[in-house]
């Protein structure tokens, strides 16, 4: 034995030279009192159960010893572990307080990180019906590039109820002394764990059960993601937390992707586990006009279907896409299902039978008592609620379905189209801007910011969300078309400058479109710069035929300088191109006579 290393909640800790193998350092773990019968049993229930556990961020137990005492001669046991040498979390946070101040912490991307390490062998030890119980900033150590779970000594059987259950204040879960250890205890510790090393609280005493709000703690209000994910872990109810370390690890991976975002603006698309893509993109416009709420039900993301669901083989197999179809297909199914009533729910929404919809799903929530997924009929509810033309119910019902997967963009999508659609601009840039900064495939959140900020005055920052649009998009001339749109609106001749045009004009040109679209956009910006013109804006007497604004030279739109006879003159040629393209007499007519009033006067 070379020194005392720690001292844990079940006793001593030494390093030591394993003469037997190969004098290999090894940890010595010994008790606090060796007459204590509980400290002994948890001593020998750690040796039974862990030293077959084999998984690299689990620390390693090769035996279970026990000497004579040389001054007492009582029997001491010890566990010998495998030896980790670094740095646990607790002393980084320490280390951290010594030099930035008492309250800071672990940066959160980094602090998410370490606990997406954790969750997988956590993970490994329920698959083994093993529960943890003890998990804490103390128990987790950095060596090299990895991180280990140690001390060991509190893990039990998950049918164990007779041994002493051991844990920490503020960690531990609140039904512990009535219920027990189980998984769902130990996914509460690791919530714990993360909001001690993200932000300083009172975690053992005023929040020793419960978390600061965000109007207490500004890291919460920052992040909402981070802030319902804390609070689905540790909810006091164990039926309202994650239902497996697999879970809460999809999604607080989808919120260290929405984090790290927003530090540094760089997109962080990532597949979903629980949704599927867009099945088309919506609002694909910038006018404030109404959307179409029953149209763009059939357009969201859809939940992915259980696999382990009997009926998914049958399921997999339905290919109409018509919904009157589907429902007369999935009566035919093997047997009704969790998810074949989900399926059959969303083709009645789809149809406008939301009647029958409201039935099935109120069916579903009194039948499937053992549905971990309950957010889905909340999801359904929504849809519903949506398609009813009630956005403000539907807000209600996607906002549970965020708090239960906090982690996906679907639900902040159809939050933020439902703060469009009853006009709350503030709410819908906020959560429209979260899908886009994090993933630039949804594009509809793109269009739907451009919208919000538009309808909030913020002209110049909606044309950068719309060119920010990737040209792989099949949306991006559209997106391309919108900006330059945006950038010269009418309604904002009062703000828009010489620069803005020229600007336009220039994104316009380096457009590939059609001659008619191309003529229509060009009659668009040529238009804003001539009624900015007639404004009294460039110069004296609406510009000067010369081209000369104020002794200098002035900017050029599409080749036209930005005097009245060569905007005339552009806008002339549009209407006439527009005209050759017209699909009836009546318009080509109409768009000519455009043209002859709006060309310059000439002796010809």
């Amino acid at each position: 034995m070379l020194g005392c290393l720690a001292h844990g909640g079940l006793g001593w800790i030494y390093l030591a030279l394993d003469r037997a193998v190969a004098d290999r350092w090894v940890v010595l773990k010994g008790l606090l009192d060796t007459g204590d019968a509980d400290a002994m049993a948890a001593a020998v229930a750690e040796k039974r159960f862990l030293a077959e556990v084999e998984h690299p961020n689990i620390v390693k137990i090769h035996n279970f010893v026990q000497h004579h005492d040389a001054q007492t001669s009582s029997l001491v046991g010890y566990i010998v572990m495998e030896y980790v040498g670094g740095q646990s979390i607790k002393d980084m946070i320490k280390e951290i307080r010594r030099t930035e101040g008492a309250a800071a912490c672990l940066p959160l991307p980094r602090a998410i990180a370490f606990v997406l390490e954790m969750l997988p062998p956590i993970g490994y030890l329920h698959t083994l019906d093993l529960l943890f119980c003890d998990f804490k900033p103390d128990n987790v150590i950095q060596t090299e590039e990895q991180l280990k779970l140690i001390d060991l000594g509190a893990v039990r059987h998950v049918d164990d109820e007779d041994s002493a259950v051991y844990g920490t204040v503020g960690y531990q879960a609140p039904e512990i002394a009535s219920a027990g250890p189980s998984m769902s205890a130990d996914l509460y510790t690791i919530g714990r764990t993360l909001a001690v090393m993200t932000f300083s609280f009172d975690f053992q005493r005023e929040h020793q059960a419960t978390l600061p709000s965000p109007a207490e703690e500004p890291l919460l209000a920052e992040f909402e993601s981070y802030d319902r994910l804390l609070r689905r872990a540790t909810a006091h109810e164990p039926s309202a937390r994650f239902t497996s370390a697999e879970e809460m690890k999809d999604q607080l991976t989808g919120v260290l992707r929405e984090v790290m975002a927003a530090e540094d603006g760089a997109p962080r698309p990532g597949p979903s586990t629980e949704f599927t893509p867009e099945r088309r993109s919506f609002g694909i416009r910038t006018e404030a006009e109404p959307l179409d709420l029953a149209a763009v039900v059939g357009m969201l993301p859809v939940p992915r279907m259980d696999g382990s669901d009997p009926a998914a083989a049958f399921l997999a197999t339905l290919t109409s896409t018509d919904p009157k179809s589907l429902v007369d297909e999935l009566e035919h199914a093997p047997q009704a299902t969790v998810e074949v009533r989900l399926r059959a729910a969303r083709a009645h929404i789809e149809l406008g039978d939301l009647a029958t919809a409201r039935r099935g799903l109120a069916d579903l929530t009194r039948d499937a008592t053992d549905l971990d997924r309950t957010w889905l009929i909340d999801w359904h509810q929504g849809l519903a609620a949506l398609t009813e033309g009630k956005p403000a119910e539907a807000r209600v019902l996607f906002d549970r379905v965020y708090s239960a997967v906090p982690g996906e963009a679907a639900a902040k999508l159809a939050i933020a189209l439902c703060a469009e659609a009853t006009g709350d601009w503030p709410a819908a840039d906020h959560y429209y801007r979260t899908v886009w900064r994090t993933d630039r495939a949804y594009v509809s959140a793109a269009f739907g910011l451009a919208r919000a900020l538009l309808a909030r005055g913020e002209r110049l920052e909606a044309v950068d969300v719309l060119s920010s649009v990737p040209e792989t998009s099949s949306h991006y001339v559209a997106a391309q078309l919108a900006a330059i749109r945006a950038r010269t609106r009418v309604d904002a001749a009062g703000d828009l400058t010489e620069e803005d045009l020229v600007a336009a004009g220039t994104q316009l040109a380096d457009l590939e479109i059609d001659a008619e679209r191309r003529a229509h956009a060009s009659g668009e910006v040529l238009d804003a710069a001539y009624r900015w013109l007639l404004a009294g804006n460039g110069g004296p007497a609406g510009g000067q035929a010369d081209g000369q604004a104020g002794g200098r030279p002035m900017g050029t739109v599409l080749g036209c300088t930005l005097t009245e006879e060569d905007l005339r003159t552009g806008l002339e040629k549009c209407y006439r191109t527009l005209a050759r393209h017209a699909d009836n007499t009546r318009e080509r007519i109409a768009l000519v006579d455009t043209a002859n009033r709006i060309r310059p006067r000439t002796w010809v």
